[in-house]
């Protein structure tokens, strides 16, 4: 096949970011297929010096046009939304002038869409369209988006892809009922969560005792809780500030710390001055690549996976649960839905309590500290991520969907 990859934010394991379609490209072109990137320079490696407009790139044998886009998760929702439609337009006109058996547009945003559904009309080859996020329910929900006609448009826009697509690819469960519920057959829609870099992740454990003794001296034998992501409106970051804040009575053994960036960032941390957990059993620090996730999480005892109580964000496929199956670090979460339900199904970590943070933190206590169930969860993790989950399984179902796609 040859593949033109609609994704708006392409990363590798030097980004900050996702690498989904970078590994799944990766295995289309081991066997034997082409794939060509249209993409932004939104989460794409520092390493690669950018210049105005469109940049051609190769990696890996994969062939990407790299549109240049100061992009931020700070930005302002209006800001974004200027974005997303200028690399809509823009995508558009350069998608058009590359040769496809099949275009394949992975969301978010949905306006990704767009470029997609012309190049497939224009074009007469199939569009694969991938949903990572339920637009625009979940920016509905949060208030995000008020304005009726926007949200009438954007609601058209979604039914109108769903069934423009020849097949579509849902990341949860949820995902692929909430694709199904506008009509279209459960044939047509392909279940393939976020999956695990068992060869990135699961590594020696002297990896995470050389990361603990260079970058992390300041966890001093305790036990090591994580948080990797974005510091969002959704994420609600700051439960960690009132997790740490119960742990510190509870038992001071327990150690945090938050990795990322986002519009919140800066309010957990004054938040953690005021509780006065920051630097004392709270640590908040910059991103790093993805390549140095893996030490942190080859350190750390468990991994914590957070969003508020909306429940339209249950159905996301966290990468951090795929992430943390893949290093074998047990994984807590504070939200119910499809992850609920799998870790009280596999036993691969625990579930929190969502407001009674005396109560969560007594969990993760009890957790760390029970042996037997802990080691139960590590190998509980072990086999998810290479019998369940791993990066083949899922490019394998990509792969056999595209080629549906093109054979229907």
């Amino acid at each position: 096949m040859k593949v033109i990859y609609l994704h708006q934010y392409f990363a590798t394991p030097e980004s900050n970011a996702g690498t989904r379609s970078y590994e799944m490209a990766k295995r289309l072109i081991k066997n034997g297929h082409h794939v060509t990137f249209v993409t932004s320079s939104a989460y794409f490696p520092d390493s690669y010096q950018l210049g105005n407009g469109w940049n051609f790139i190769e990696i890996d044998g994969i062939n990407l046009h790299v549109l240049h886009l100061n992009y931020s998760n700070k930005d302002s929702f209006l800001k974004r939304i200027f974005k997303f439609i200028s690399f809509s337009i823009r995508s558009t006109f350069k998608s058009l002038s590359i040769k496809a058996d099949v275009v394949f547009a992975t969301s978010t945003p949905l306006t990704i869409a767009i470029p997609g559904l012309i190049y497939s009309k224009f074009k007469k080859v199939p569009l694969v369209f991938e949903v990572r996020d339920l637009w625009p329910e979940l920016p509905i929900a949060t208030g995000v988006i008020k304005n009726k006609w926007v949200i009438k448009f954007a609601q058209w826009l979604e039914r109108y892809t769903y069934r423009n697509s020849k097949r579509l690819i849902g990341l949860s469960p949820g995902m692929c009922d909430g694709i199904i519920r506008h009509g279209i057959p459960a044939a047509n829609v392909t279940l393939a969560t976020n999956s695990c870099d068992t060869d990135l992740f699961d590594v020696d454990i002297s990896v995470g005792k050389d990361y603990l003794k260079s970058k992390l001296k300041f966890v001093n034998g305790r036990k090591l809780i994580v948080y990797t992501g974005t510091f969002g409106l959704i994420n609600k970051v700051g439960y960690i500030v009132k997790l740490a804040k119960a742990a510190q009575k509870l038992d001071p053994n327990l150690c945090f710390v938050a990795i990322g960036d986002g519009m919140e960032k800066q309010q957990v941390i004054d938040d953690a001055i005021k509780a006065e957990v920051l630097n004392n059993n709270l640590y908040i620090l910059s991103p790093v690549p993805k390549t140095e996730i893996v030490g942190l999480l080859s350190a750390a005892d468990l991994s914590l996976s957070l969003f508020g109580s909306i429940k339209e964000m249950w159905h996301n496929s966290a990468n951090k649960l795929f992430d943390a199956l893949a290093s074998q670090t047990p994984i807590a979460i504070n939200y119910g839905g499809w992850q609920k339900d799998f870790i009280n199904k596999h036993r691969c970590g625990l579930v929190i309590d969502s407001s009674d943070y005396e109560q969560a933190a007594l969990s993760i206590s009890c957790f760390l500290n029970d042996e037997s169930q802990y080691s139960k969860a590590i190998e509980s993790c072990k086999i998810l991520s290479y019998e369940h989950f791993s990066r083949d399984i899922m490019a394998t179902r990509i792969e056999k969907t595209l080629m549906e796609a093109i054979n229907d």
